[in-house]
This record gives structure tokens, C-alpha cells and sequence, in this order.
């Protein structure tokens, strides 16, 4: 189905930069056998959004996915957190990172909601440095 796809495809993202890092040891491919990842990517994918910020709606109907359908508005938001107590490089301790989009599905794909929120590293360090002042 569609989300084990695209959860599978930002699995495999995030083990390709944990292990380029250094915070995984071994190849990609063992990682993922082993899904050493989750340690560290222990959500799924994203989750629908309404008037609570986590609305609930059914995510299965008769056992199936749900459809997407114009006007549902749903969150893209993998991301990795790193305990402290992790068997990591000490520079990794206790981070998180985990950006967030936010989607309207139309009849013809998306509307990108959070299309000019700051997600680059520079960005994010201009708008915090700005805040400060």
C-alpha cells in the first residue's frame, strides 16, 4: 500500500544518514534488516490534523487504508530523536529533529500549507537569531 511505501522510503532516508553520520554502525541494508532505526525514528510518517492537532478519523476502513479525498489535511513529518542514554557519538546526544509539512489534498495533489516555513539549516538559525533580537 501507499503509506508502508512512503514510510518505507523515509526509513530508508533516515538509515542512510544515520549510518553516513556515524550514529549507526554497518551498512544500510543491515540496519534495515535489523531495524536498528527505530530507536531513533519511533513515529510513523505523519498523521491527519483537524480541529484537535492530532484528529483522531479512522485510519482503516473494512480493514483497508483509508482514501485520501479533497480537503483532508494531513501532516509529512519523519523525523529522529536521540536519547541521551543512546550508544552514540557524544555530539549527537539528545537532539531531535523532525520538520513537519503540512498537506491539503486536492482533486488534483496537494497544497503544501507550510510551503514558506524555514527548513533549511540557515534559515531556521536567521529566524532564531532574529527572535532574540
Amino acid at each position: 500500500d501507499v503509506y508502508k511505501r512512503q514510510m518505507l522510503h523515509s526509513v530508508e532516508i533516515i538509515t542512510q544518514g544515520l549510518v553516513d553520520l556515524g550514529v549507526l554502525e554497518g551498512s544500510v541494508a543491515e540496519n534495515l534488516e535489523n531495524e536498528t532505526w527505530r530507536q531513533f525514528y519511533m513515529h510513523g510518517l505523519g498523521h491527519y490534523l483537524g480541529l484537535d492537532v492530532h484528529d483522531v478519523g479512522n485510519y482503516k476502513i473494512d480493514g483497508e487504508d483509508r482514501p485520501l479525498k479533497p480537503g483532508m489535511v494531513i501532516t509529512v513529518e519523519p523525523g529522529i530523536y536521540i536519547s541521551q542514554d543512546s550508544n552514540v557519538p557524544e555530539k549527537y546526544k539528545g537532539i531531535g529533529v523532525r520538520i513537519e509539512d503540512d498537506v491539503v489534498i486536492t482533486a488534483t495533489g496537494v497544497d503544501i500549507l507550510t510551503a514558506d516555513v524555514p527548513k533549511d539549516i540557515d534559515e531556521i538559525e536567521a529566524l532564531m537569531a532574529e527572535s532574540k533580537d
